[in-house]
């Protein structure tokens, strides 16, 4: 009878130290705000610590602690769109289409307003199409580890970013 070997993970502070660059940007590009993002880098890594004891994840740690990451993005954003529709204005509304009608002129745009614009740009994207650019293009992550964190196959996640980047070059 063969015997398999679980791969354990490494201690915890040797995870949150090689990883901790790579959530913190990925989730200041998710929140497009850095206060934001710290407050939900600071609950990722509590929830993994939390919950560290018993992984048991034969996907590996960093498609784990992403999908913790943009899980609480996801929650992030859709708490937000319900307190907006609640105490929505209309000078933010006039303000979102002058910003819409301004950014795909923008887009390829060298210094901030041009990287603030795509910021927006893929902010307006679907939630999964969005994450799996973000963790594909700025977090570098292969599209089985974007599968395992946002709960697809690879396939899907190619899938993802494939869309978010043909609906991003549409608005060019």
């Amino acid at each position: 009878m063969p015997t398999f070997k679980l791969k354990l993970p490494p201690p915890f502070e040797e995870a949150v130290k090689t990883m901790e660059r790579e959530i913190m940007r990925f989730l200041v590009r998710s929140t497009g705000d850095r206060d934001d993002a710290m407050d939900l880098f600071q609950e990722t890594w509590l929830r993994a610590y939390r919950a560290y004891p018993t992984l048991r994840s034969e996907d590996g740690l960093r498609p784990w602690v992403f999908r913790i990451a943009s899980n609480l993005c996801r929650n992030r954003a859709r708490d937000r769109t319900r307190r907006g529709r609640v105490f929505s204005s209309e000078s933010a509304d006039s303000e979102n289409e002058s910003i819409a009608h301004r950014a795909p002129a923008h887009l390829n745009g060298a210094g901030p307003e041009g990287a603030l614009i795509l910021k927006r740009s893929i902010a307006r994207l679907p939630g999964k199409q969005g994450q799996a650019l973000m963790m594909r293009k700025f977090a570098g992550l292969e599209y089985a580890e974007i599968g395992t964190a946002l709960n697809c196959t690879a396939e899907s996640a190619r899938a993802s970013v494939y869309q978010a980047l043909k609906k991003l070059r549409l608005e060019e």
